[in-house]
């Protein structure tokens, strides 16, 4: 495995990525599939226009099997907190162990720099449970997604904990 960062060219990829976390969504609404492509297609095109604009300085990556697109993740290194802006794997990578893998190196990471880690997540979303296990806990919530925010870990706490 392997990051990359997104190309003008990924686009295609990134769009039908995006339509796989949110088909069960789209399974139950009883929308015809021209309008459920037309409505997926709006929605990636205005989160993507979200993520480039307030998030500028950030590190948007796909993550590789070799050569091959598989996923995403997306990570802004702010000066006091890390947001985890989004990891996404396609179907058929989900439950592998990939996006723990990518959480453990961004929370090491987070902890040498002596950084919190926040990031949004559905609460019915299934790395829920996996943010849980990192030691996030909710912070706020909209009523559509829970805030969640993990702080740094001291070295020592590390040491203690292991």
């Amino acid at each position: 495995m392997n990051l990359r960062l997104i190309a003008d060219a990924d686009m295609a990829f990134l769009r039908a990525l995006y339509a796989t976390t949110r088909a069960d969504e789209m399974a139950s609404t009883g929308w015809s599939q021209p309008a459920i492509d037309t409505f997926l297609g709006q929605q990636f095109d205005a989160q993507h226009r979200y993520y480039q604009e307030h998030y500028g300085d950030a590190e948007f990556s796909l993550i590789c099997d070799r050569d091959r697109a598989i996923g995403r993740l997306y990570v802004f290194r702010g000066p006091s907190t890390f947001n985890l802006i989004d990891i996404a794997l396609l179907p058929e990578w989900r439950q592998r162990g990939i996006g723990t893998s990518y959480l453990q190196a961004l929370t090491r990471e987070a902890d040498e720099a002596g950084r919190a880690i926040r990031l949004f997540v559905e609460a019915g979303n299934p790395a829920r449970r996996l943010y849980d296990r990192f030691g996030f806990v909710v912070t706020g919530s909209n009523h559509v997604y829970l805030q969640m925010r993990r702080d740094a870990r001291s070295q020592r706490a590390l040491e203690v904990s292991a």
